[in-house]
């Protein structure tokens, strides 16, 4: 019985750990560093490659979520719809945060070096990006795009990764990542703008209104679209890849459908569903496209 009660306690800690970094979005940028990684190696890589991409993927997105969440903790506790999470409530101690940080931080500079040296050397301007997006909302309406960065170099850092240098197909995949992030960021905020307003946090709602912010959202997305079709032109790709590139261009028109100013009722069907449907929906074209 003892065992089976130190194994729930432990379990459910790890629930804890797994809620307080948000581990299910790395549905949102997983399936684009993997579209890099399956063009980079024209087809499938080694599994030690891939192994290690994997490591310093979820290490990078872990150290990026527990910083993020030890930076907001003061602000997320006085937020109503933030003030449950880990940190603020009490289910998690700073010190085991940062613990958590550390960690993931030594695992992605570690899987880096195990890829190759430019990866290693690297390492650090990425840990720059990912981590200082955490306090972007301090000081610039432009966050989203600091965001859309922070995970648009999946594609370019896989891309290293497999060949040791960068190019300009990855580059486009990174820009179009980052504009697709910030589209779908900026529809996510809408909801803290009364609070942004009061305490000062930054956000193209809380700076232009939400309207306006709405129609910044939707030319970030157009954008992407575009970005991820001269993408599919600098790789050579074939029409499977254009498909994927229609059905994200589909799934991102009915998302903006669903957000208006004074009605974000849908939000978390467009957030969630909707991006969901776009990473891994352009993945598996990608892969189909390069497989056959």
């Amino acid at each position: 019985m003892q065992r089976v009660g130190r194994f729930e306690r432990t379990w459910r800690q790890v629930r804890i750990v797994l809620e307080a970094i948000k581990f299910e979005h790395t549905l949102f940028a997983l399936p684009f560093a993997l579209m890099g990684l399956v063009y980079a190696a024209d087809g499938a890589p080694s599994l030690r490659t891939l192994g290690w991409i994997l490591v310093a993927m979820v290490g990078a997105r872990t150290a990026a979520m527990a910083f993020n969440r030890i930076a907001d903790r003061d602000v997320d506790a006085l937020n109503p719809r933030t003030r449950n999470r880990a940190l603020p409530a009490g289910l998690l101690t700073v010190r085991q945060m940062a613990a958590l940080m550390v960690g993931a931080i030594i695992a992605f500079v570690y899987a880096a070096y195990q890829l190759n040296w430019l990866c290693f050397w690297l390492s650090p301007i990425a840990l720059l990006i990912i981590l200082g997006y955490s306090y972007s909302k301090r000081f610039t309406p432009l966050s989203h795009y600091w965001l859309g960065l922070s995970l648009g170099i999946a594609p370019s850092a896989t891309w290293i990764a497999v060949r040791g240098t960068l190019e300009l197909p990855p580059m486009l995949l990174t820009l179009a990542v980052a504009f697709w992030v910030a589209g779908f960021d900026i529809l996510y905020s809408l909801q803290d703008y009364e609070f942004d307003k009061q305490y000062g946090l930054r956000s193209l709602p809380e700076t232009l209104g939400k309207a306006r912010a709405i129609v910044i959202s939707r030319l970030s997305h157009l954008l992407c679209v575009v970005l991820f079709g001269l993408a599919g032109w600098t790789l050579q790709a074939g029409w499977l890849y254009y498909a994927g590139v229609v059905f994200a261009a589909l799934m991102l028109a009915y998302e903006q459908s669903l957000v208006k100013p004074d009605d974000l009722s849908k939000l978390d069907i467009a957030f969630f569903t909707m991006n969901g449907y776009v990473s891994i929906g352009l993945f598996v074209f990608s892969l189909l496209d390069r497989l056959l």
